[in-house]
C-alpha cells in the first residue's frame, strides 16, 4: 500500500509558479520593424518595377515607332495604285521570315503588303481608326508568338485610300528584360529586407542590453553582493535607476527604523517586566500595585512606538493629504465634548493642507489642543497660516506658561510638569516624533496675546500655497 505521506506525493502547489508576462519588448520591437521594413520595400518595389517596367516598354515602343515612321516617310503611291517604298528598311530581321520583327501596309481593295518576314502570315487589321495618331497595343493573333504592334492609318499624296501601317515585333525581347529586372529587384529587396531586419535586431538588442544590467544588478543586490546599482547608464535608463536607489534607500531607511523602534520598545519594556518579575518572585505585599503602576508604564510605551510606526508606514504615501481646517475644527469638537468649560477658538486660512495623512494630523493637533484645553486657563486661540511652503499650527492658551529652561524637557517621554491633572506624558513627545517623521518642526514658545504658552507647529504644504491670499476667520 502506497503511503499517503510519502515524498512522492507532495501536492502539486509546490511546484513553482510560471511567471506571467505580457511577452518580449525585444520581440515586438524587431517585429513591428520588420513588418515596417516589409511594408516599405514591398511598397517601394511595387512602385520602382512600374517605373522601371515602363521605361523598358516605352523604348521598346520607341524603336518600333521609328520604324513606322521610316515607313511613311518611304512610302509612295505606285503606278497601279499601290503602295511602295523608294528605299528599304535597314533592319534585315525584315527578310528573314519568322525573325520576329514584321511590317505590313494595307489599304481598302488592295491586296496586302507584308514584310518577307511574315512569309504566309499576315497581321490583323481591325476596324479603321479615327484618327492619324499612333497607336500601340499587345496582340496574340499569332498561337506560337505574343506581338507588340505600332499601327497608324496615313493617306498618302496622289491616292484616296487611308493605308494602315503597321510595324510589330515579338515580345519575348521585351518580357526577358522586365523578367531579368524584377528578379533582380526581388533579389536585392529581399538582401536589403533581410539585411535591415537584422540591423533591426541588433540595433534592439543593444539598445536593450543596459535593462539586462539593471537585472544582474538586481540579482547582486538579493544575493547580497551589492546594495545599490551603481552601473552607468544612458540617460533614457538613468532616471529608472536613479528611482530603483531610492526606493532602495527608503526601504532600508524603514527597515532600520523599524528594527530600532523594536529595540527601544524591547528596551522601554525590560525595566517593566523585571520590576514584576522581581515583586511576582518575591511575593510583596504591593504586588497589585507594582503591576498596574509598571502595566501603565509599559502601556504609554506600547502607545508611543505604535504611533511612531503608524507614521513611518504612512509616510510613503506620494498621495498623502489632509485639509487643515478640517481637521480642527474636527478637533475642536472633540475638545469641545472634554472640556466644555473651555472656550476654544479658530482663525486663519480655510484652504490650506497639509502633507500628512489625516489620522496623525489628527492626532497631532488633538495632543496639543488637548494640553492647552487641560493645562490653560480656560481660553484657547489656534491660528492655521502660510510660511514659505509650510503650514503653521499655532496653538495658544492663557495658562502659568513654561520657563524656558523647562520647555525642551518636555519632548522626553513620560516627563511631565503638572502631576496633579491625570496623563501619560506622551503627547508632546508624540508630537515631535510624528512631525519629524514627515519633516516638519514643533517647538514651544511664549504667547504674547495670551500669556501662556505657544505651540508652533510647522509641517509640510500639500500644494503651494500663497500668504496674499490669507482669510481670517473668528
Amino acid at each position: 500500500m502506497t503511503d499517503p505521506s510519502a515524498p512522492g506525493d507532495a501536492p502539486a502547489a509546490a511546484a513553482p509558479r510560471k511567471r506571467r508576462t505580457t511577452g518580449s519588448l525585444s520581440q515586438r520591437m524587431i517585429g513591428i520593424a520588420a513588418v515596417w521594413i516589409v511594408v516599405l520595400l514591398l511598397g517601394g518595389g511595387v512602385a520602382l518595377d512600374r517605373v522601371l517596367s515602363g521605361a523598358i516598354t516605352r523604348n521598346f515602343d520607341d524603336s518600333l515607332d521609328y520604324v513606322l515612321t521610316a515607313m511613311v516617310a518611304s512610302a509612295e503611291i505606285g503606278p497601279a495604285g499601290e503602295v511602295v517604298f523608294n528605299r528599304a528598311l535597314g533592319d534585315q530581321r525584315f527578310l528573314e521570315p519568322g525573325s520576329g520583327l514584321y511590317w505590313q501596309v494595307s489599304g481598302a481593295g488592295y491586296e496586302h503588303f507584308p514584310s518577307r518576314s511574315l512569309w504566309d502570315r499576315r497581321l490583323d487589321v481591325g476596324s479603321p481608326q479615327s484618327d492619324a495618331e499612333i497607336h500601340v497595343y499587345d496582340s496574340n493573333q499569332f498561337k506560337d508568338e505574343k506581338l507588340r504592334i505600332v499601327q497608324r492609318d496615313v493617306k498618302l499624296p496622289g491616292s484616296p485610300v487611308s493605308w494602315r501601317f503597321q510595324v510589330a515585333q515579338s515580345r519575348d525581347g521585351l518580357d526577358e528584360q522586365i523578367g531579368t529586372l524584377r528578379r533582380t529587384l526581388v533579389r536585392s529587396f529581399l538582401l536589403l529586407g533581410l539585411g535591415l531586419i537584422v540591423m533591426a535586431a541588433l540595433q534592439t538588442l543593444y539598445g536593450l542590453w543596459p535593462l539586462r544590467k539593471v537585472r544582474e544588478a538586481i540579482a547582486l543586490m538579493r544575493s547580497g553582493e551589492a546594495s545599490r546599482v551603481v552601473a552607468r547608464m544612458p540617460v533614457e535608463v538613468t532616471p529608472m535607476v536613479e528611482e530603483l536607489n531610492e526606493l532602495l534607500a527608503h526601504n532600508e531607511k524603514q527597515a532600520e527604523e523599524a528594527r530600532r523602534h523594536a529595540g527601544n520598545l524591547a528596551h522601554a519594556l525590560k525595566t517593566p517586566l523585571t520590576v514584576i518579575m522581581n515583586a511576582a518572585t518575591a511575593r510583596t505585599p504591593d504586588l497589585a500595585e507594582t503591576v498596574v503602576r509598571e502595566a501603565t508604564t509599559m502601556r504609554r510605551q506600547v502607545d508611543h512606538h505604535l504611533a511612531r510606526a503608524r507614521a513611518v508606514g504612512r509616510r510613503g504615501s506620494a498621495h498623502s493629504r489632509a485639509e487643515a481646517w478640517a481637521s480642527l475644527q474636527a478637533v475642536e469638537r472633540a475638545v469641545a465634548r472634554l472640556y466644555p468649560h473651555v472656550r476654544l477658538d479658530i482663525a486663519g486660512r480655510k484652504d490650506l493642507a497639509v502633507h500628512v495623512e489625516r489620522q496623525d494630523l489628527d492626532e497631532m493637533l488633538g495632543n496639543l489642543v488637548e494640553n492647552a484645553a487641560k493645562y490653560g486657563g480656560g481660553s484657547v486661540f489656534v491660528t492655521v497660516q502660510a510660511e514659505a511652503g509650510y503650514v503653521e499650527f499655532l496653538i495658544e492658551d492663557d495658562g502659568r506658561g513654561i520657563p524656558e529652561e523647562g520647555r525642551e524637557r518636555l519632548f522626553n517621554r513620560g516627563v511631565r510638569l503638572d502631576t496633579s491633572k491625570p496623563g501619560t506624558g506622551l503627547g508632546l513627545a508624540i508630537v515631535r516624533d510624528v512631525a519629524e517623521i514627515y519633516e516638519g518642526t514643533v517647538g514651544l514658545e511664549e504667547s504674547e496675546d495670551l500669556g501662556g504658552l505657544l505651540v508652533r507647529l510647522r509641517l509640510p504644504a500639500a500644494s503651494p500655497v500663497d500668504p496674499s491670499n490669507a482669510d481670517s476667520v473668528r
